[in-house]
């Protein structure tokens, strides 16, 4: 269950503009906005302790939480937020209402367990391509993470996600066919024989194909020189 037994303290804002968000950070809070539930979007003002507790805590953006604004409490979750890329400061969060009889979809971390046969018994190694899947569920049926048992996987056998276990209160929304993980080798550089080396060696370097243009050109300047010489001598004695 993603519920946890916190509240968060929020205030209204009025205003929306930059501003006033900028007026909220410098006294060290963060503007977050509510919304859902059929009901209007509500500015708020945030301590960004509380989402920052939140967001470490181990159901992490998928807790419910009572969020208190002028000592009215409604469930809520953190749908999205932003930081500040050089100084890592909290900047914006939204928040929504939630309904503990309303199916919602959520994305839920993947975390195997087990020791694979392949990695095992083949020497492979165990590469997880999906890292977490898309349910829905009802608020209080949110698990914390999905376990996928890889003890069985060898070569040439692909855990789906159809394979992870689930039951009647989960629906994945992910694609059942998309690959969750797989055994894998890498394969080693052969280095070369110490014959092929000493025949590499001998043979040296090939000559770049720059340099025997550049003789080429060299070598016609060369040959257009001597052909004018002649002519240059021919004025010359004419003129005499």
């Amino acid at each position: 269950m993603a519920t946890a037994n916190n509240v968060l303290e929020a205030q209204p804002r009025q205003a929306k503009n930059k501003n006033e968000a900028r007026r909220v950070r410098r006294g060290g809070m963060v503007p977050g906005v509510l919304y859902g539930a059929k009901k209007e979007p509500v500015a708020l003002t945030i301590d960004p302790k509380g989402i920052s507790r939140i967001l470490q805590s181990k159901t992490g953006q998928n807790t419910i939480f009572e969020l208190s604004v002028d000592g009215e409490k409604t469930r809520a979750m953190i749908v999205d937020w932003q930081y500040e890329p050089i100084r890592g400061s909290l900047l914006h969060v939204d928040l929504k209402r939630i309904a503990m009889d309303q199916r919602l979809q959520v994305s839920v971390p993947i975390v195997t367990k087990g020791e694979p046969a392949g990695v095992k018994q083949q020497g492979g190694i165990l590469e997880q391509v999906l890292r977490e899947v898309e349910i829905e569920c009802l608020p209080d049926d949110i698990p914390n993470a999905i376990e996928a048992d890889v003890s069985d996987l060898v070569f040439g056998k692909v855990m789906r996600v159809a394979d992870l276990p689930h039951s009647e209160k989960l629906k994945f929304i992910t694609d059942p066919n998309q690959t969750v993980a797989h055994i894998i080798t890498i394969k080693e550089e052969v280095a070369p024989t110490p014959e092929a080396a000493a025949a590499e060696a001998a043979v040296g370097p090939a000559e770049p194909e720059v340099i025997k243009k550049g003789k080429q050109e060299v070598e016609g300047e060369a040959a257009e020189a001597g052909t004018e010489k002649p002519a240059a001598e021919k004025k010359e004695k004419k003129e005499k």
